[in-house]
């Protein structure tokens, strides 16, 4: 699943002395103003971040985060002070009950800082402002692409930690525990897409689009309306009703995806419609939101179904 990061601190101005000593200050914080696509840089490697600042009132910026996992977080308050914005969030699945504090700086449209966690450990993060994806026109759509064949796992790639436990038997796409995630070898743009799945009592899946926006799956039947349960886009777009099934019955997705448009209709019922996207979910695959990306199926969660998985890309604009 996912995770989010709050932005904390207090950004102040003092109305005393000549209008130009808060010019520089008030204007930081306004560039600093929009969503940020994120790569934090630990060792040697790398995870996809996310941040999204805007402005409460007249002078205090908020916002939220989400990290590389876990879901979106808010931030409470960020504070500029010579250049420099800062914030602290609490921890949300991190075992170390202290926050973790951020540090920045803009330079153009591009960000660097830095990360400290709960336990002391600090980390280094670089950003761009995260594009629009605004459509000029709406998409022609191709022709239908079979995903899943039903013997095979041609076309698809275990990724993640743990060892594969996908099996593909009798047309259906088995996860049988917890193990690696799967990936599509093709990366999509603009697309419609149709799956059918099924999720035994209290098991937990996700179905990445393009692979940083997940849809989350799991046994929801009975309860209330949520981002984080089956008919949400994790952390951010609650479902407007909950239509799920109860654990062990085939259940259908249909969704179709334009830019950081979504429209999402779960066992028949349209549950999303035309709502944007705001940014990555945590455990995406990365954060270039620009580039096409892979479909991605969650199987470090628990055992999970999938079959009839069909995707139709975009072929151009009318």
């Amino acid at each position: 699943m996912l995770t989010r990061v709050a932005v904390g601190a207090a950004l102040l101005f003092v109305a005393v002395g000549p209008s130009h000593v808060l010019a520089q200050p008030r204007q930081t914080a306004d560039a600093l103003i929009g969503r940020w696509d994120l790569v934090v840089q630990r060792g040697t490697t790398t995870a996809p971040s996310w941040l999204e600042v805007e402005r409460s009132g007249s002078a205090t910026l908020v916002g939220q985060f989400v990290g590389s996992g876990g879901s979106a977080r808010p931030i409470a308050r960020i504070d500029v002070t010579d250049g420099t914005f800062r914030f602290a969030i609490p921890p949300q699945w991190e075992s170390n009950p202290r926050d973790i504090t951020f540090e920045g700086r803009l330079d153009g449209d591009r960000l660097t800082g830095s990360m400290t966690m709960g336990d002391g450990q600090t980390v280094t993060w670089s950003g761009t402002r995260a594009p629009r994806l605004r459509r000029a026109a709406p998409p022609v759509w191709g022709e239908p692409v079979t995903l899943f064949g039903g013997t095979t796992l041609d076309g698809w790639t275990p990724v993640g930690r743990g060892e594969s436990q996908w099996r593909a038997e009798g047309g259906v796409l088995h996860n049988v525990k917890s193990g690696a995630n799967l990936l599509t070898a093709r990366t999509f743009d603009d697309f419609k897409l149709h799956l059918e799945f099924r999720v035994p009592k209290g098991a937990n899946s996700g179905v990445y689009l393009r692979g940083r926006y997940e849809l989350q799956v799991d046994d929801a039947a009975g309860l209330e309306p949520s981002s984080h349960h089956l008919g949400g886009l994790y952390g951010f777009i609650a479902p407007s009703e909950n239509v799920a099934r109860p654990a062990g019955e085939w259940q259908t997705m249909d969704v179709t995806l334009v830019g950081r448009m979504l429209t999402y209709t779960l066992n028949g019922t349209t549950v999303i419609c035309n709502r944007e996207i705001p940014g990555i979910t945590g455990g995406a695959i990365d954060s270039a939101e620009g580039e096409p990306g892979p479909l991605l199926l969650q199987g470090d969660h628990g055992p999970v179904e999938y079959r009839n998985i069909v995707i139709t890309p975009a072929t151009g604009v009318r």
